[in-house]
């Protein structure tokens, strides 16, 4: 048996059979990033609470469709994180950091016996997570310079001296999380099946982002 087949065996037997989930649109987490939280609801205090005391996991997940009421559908594919850091404030919020661990798809999901959300994931799809990854291989030149163009455009304040000096495997998640792309195309990256095909769309979608948009055609009423 090699040891990469054991470290995966290892992986799997130390990940829970269920799942706290956080459903948020327009967040995701990916795996190595972090990802800072400030939670106020009181079903998801008591989730990190009770988080803390079971491996501190938490699962990262959108709502499929933009729809009233407590409990939307979800996606089908969301990102655990470890809770690597926690504070509480004055006023009662919890401010946490997650780091991502490792992405997993909703088998099910659980009768509502807490104030939040259960599912049962399955993590096999998604080992290659725990992996280094093939950050080498990002364009990070174009990145970059896609970055400027989009960033400027949008009018969002980035420090570029940070940017220069991140390494790839940080630049690339940290970009997405923090870009407002929509929430499908965020879950399409969540969703690509290597680091290098995330970089080729999220660069894809930066350049339609920055192309020039077509003026309003004035509308004719009669």
């Amino acid at each position: 048996m090699t040891s990469s087949l054991i470290s995966a065996q290892n992986f799997l037997a130390a990940l829970p059979e269920e799942l706290p989930v956080f459903p948020l649109s327009g967040a995701v987490l990916l795996p190595q990033a972090r990802l800072p939280l400030n939670i106020f609801e009181m079903r998801y205090r008591a989730m990190v609470e009770d988080a803390l005391g079971k491996g501190r996991l938490i699962g990262m997940i959108q709502p499929s469709v933009e729809e009233e009421g407590e409990n939307p559908p979800l996606y089908s594919v969301g990102c655990a994180g470890r809770i690597t850091s926690f504070n509480e404030v004055d006023d009662g919020r919890l401010l946490i950091v997650l780091t991502g661990v490792c992405r997993f798809r909703v088998l099910s999901e659980l009768p509502l016996t807490r104030a939040y959300r259960i599912v049962k994931p399955e993590w096999t799809p998604y080992l290659a997570d725990l992996g280094e990854g093939d950050p080498d291989q990002i364009d990070r030149e174009r990145l970059i310079e896609l970055m400027r163009i989009y960033f400027k455009k949008n009018a969002i304040s980035v420090d570029w001296s940070v940017v220069k000096n991140a390494p790839n495997d940080v630049l690339l998640p940290t970009i997405i999380m923090i870009c407002p792309l929509a929430p499908a195309e965020k879950q399409a990256l969540l969703e690509a099946e290597s680091v290098a095909l995330r970089a080729q769309m999220l660069m894809a979608l930066l350049e339609m982002a920055a192309l020039p948009q077509p003026e309003n055609e004035v509308e004719v009423r009669h």
